[in-house]
């Protein structure tokens, strides 16, 4: 392998660690492996993981509700891309980009020297996503997606899931992420899990004001540990046992999946199909202009080398 990738697992004692940690080093094969253990809250865990001296072509930071299930090795060696999202298969809101987050070196480095702005919402809910997007302006570099075989908070704790869903409701509070969780909503059964997240939703959209200040949104997020040890008994709902690989199952078995290509002029809706597509299953990338692709176009056999990691172009 030409490429060196150092993994970084991030970890606040969830139900999966254990699980999780051996599916990643699996996956990813990685030539150092570092733990960020129990760092509450997230921005201290950010900065913590920042001050890690990586020798690495690429940083693959993974939380410990993914539990990764193909070998993402062989597109590591592929890409390089500056940051690519990864989509997975979330227990509450179906096919979206988070939890694992593939990230060139020099845009590690880019994140290390941005100061987090201070009095910023967005900081204080979003942490590594916010610095990340100042360092990438910075380099004028652009996102990309790519979906992997990942369970994201599939057999998470009830208490971990309190946490989670409180801080859900603060992230929500825009139009169009209040829709997108409304809309998850609308799916969800009577099952434990779904009691629990319905629960933090309510608690923290009682307890923090719309118009709170980020001090006052910090200081709730901090104590969330400590409010769902107090809040998740009063559900009465029956102790978890411990969690092992056998309970994962087999979710991602389909047979074979089309290529899918779009085609449109400036302003006609490629991006937006391109999204769609994303959350459809289909990973596609928008407008590619990379030499070897232009190659591949000129060629004319329709034989894209993006066709060997993505599901069509658009």
């Amino acid at each position: 392998m030409s490429k060196r990738v150092d993994l970084v697992f991030r970890t606040v004692g969830e139900r999966t660690s254990q699980v999780a940690l051996e599916l990643a080093r699996e996956a990813i094969q990685p030539d150092n492996e570092y733990v960020i253990d129990n760092v509450m809250p997230f921005s201290k865990a950010v900065n913590e993981q920042l001050q890690i001296d990586h020798k690495a072509d690429t940083v693959v930071y993974v939380d410990a509700d993914c539990l990764i299930l193909e070998n993402m090795r062989p597109f590591l060696e592929w890409s390089d891309a500056p940051y690519t999202d990864c989509y997975v298969q979330d227990r509450f809101r179906g096919r979206i980009h988070c939890g694992v987050h593939i990230t060139r070196s020099d845009v590690v480095q880019e994140m290390r020297d941005v100061a987090p702005p201070a009095g910023d919402l967005a900081y204080v809910l979003r942490p590594e996503s916010r610095l990340r997007n100042l360092a990438m302006r910075r380099l004028r570099a652009n996102k990309a997606f790519k979906g992997f075989k990942i369970l994201h908070d599939y057999h998470q704790s009830h208490k971990s899931i309190f946490e989670k869903y409180a801080l859900r409701e603060l992230r929500s509070r825009t139009p169009n992420q209040r829709a997108r969780l409304e809309g998850a909503m609308r799916d969800w059964n009577g099952e434990a899990d779904f009691k629990v997240a319905r629960s933090a939703i309510q608690h923290a959209s009682e307890c923090v004001d719309p118009n709170a200040c980020p001090d006052t949104v910090a200081e709730y997020i901090e104590n969330l540990p400590n409010l769902a040890r107090e809040e998740v008994p009063k559900l009465g709902l029956p102790n978890q046992e411990a969690f092992h690989v056998d309970h994962i199952g087999h979710p991602f078995e389909h047979g074979h999946r089309p290529k899918v290509f779009g085609l449109g002029l400036s302003r006609t809706g490629t991006r937006s199909l391109t999204a769609a597509l994303h959350v459809l299953g289909w990973d596609t990338v928008h407008y590619p202009t990379d030499p070897r692709t232009l190659q591949d176009l000129m060629r004319g056999d329709g034989d894209f080398h993006l066709l060997n990691h993505f599901d069509g172009l658009t």
